[in-house]
Order: C-alpha cells, then sequence, then structure tokens
C-alpha cells in the first residue's frame, strides 16, 4: 500500500484545522488534508469584530491575573455541575455576556462564590 503524502501525515497524527504559522489547513471531501499559504484578509475587521475580540482579550487578562486558587474556583465550579466545557470556557462566557442567571446555580453546587474580576 502507497501512502500519499497527506495520508502520511494523517498517519503521523499529523490532523489540523485552520491556521497554522503561515498555512491554512483544511479536510476536502475528495483530496484528504488540503493547506496553503493563507491570504491576508481583503477588508479590515468591522466595528462588531474588533469590539468581540476586544472582550475575548480582557477576558483572558482577568483570568491571566487571577491567582490560582481563583482559577480553580471556576474548574471546580464546571466539574462539580458535570459540565463538558473547562472552568476557562465559563469564565469567558460569563465575561462576554456578562449572563448572572447561571452563576448563583454554579455557586451553590460549588459552595463558595465565583471570582467575578
Amino acid at each position: 500500500m502507497q501512502l500519499s503524502n497527506q495520508n502520511l501525515l494523517r498517519y503521523l497524527g499529523f490532523n489540523t484545522q485552520g491556521d497554522l504559522g503561515p498555512w491554512t489547513f483544511y479536510t476536502s471531501k475528495n483530496k484528504g488534508l488540503v493547506w496553503f499559504i493563507k491570504a491576508p484578509p481583503l477588508e479590515p475587521p468591522s466595528f462588531l469584530q474588533t469590539h468581540y475580540r476586544n472582550l475575548f482579550r480582557a477576558a483572558a487578562r482577568i483570568w491571566n491575573a487571577f491567582t490560582q486558587q481563583q482559577r480553580d474556583s471556576w474548574l471546580d465550579a464546571a466539574e462539580v455541575a458535570h459540565l463538558t466545557v473547562h472552568g476557562y470556557n465559563i469564565f469567558v462566557y460569563y465575561q462576554v455576556t456578562r449572563d448572572e442567571g447561571f452563576i448563583p446555580t454554579l455557586e451553590r453546587l460549588l459552595g463558595r462564590p465565583l471570582p467575578r474580576h
């Protein structure tokens, strides 16, 4: 059996999607793994794109400023609630949406308040 370069990459565990360095990767139904040098965007980001990117950046900065104990509170909350997402994902969702609806439930299950900022 002769392996193509694409199948060889898959066999070696290289199964990527999206951008990696200067390359863009995706999987085609007919050709398997396809890659090419990524092209720069044709238009600058819109106001909303910039706004949401900044919200995600701010959430990451807050998370990085947390102590390990504060991070562990969010990680533990995801675990005790049997969620399929990481505590960081819950925190980012809260920071971006400011949805307070689920926080009291997580705090009740956790038995302590969650750090917010």
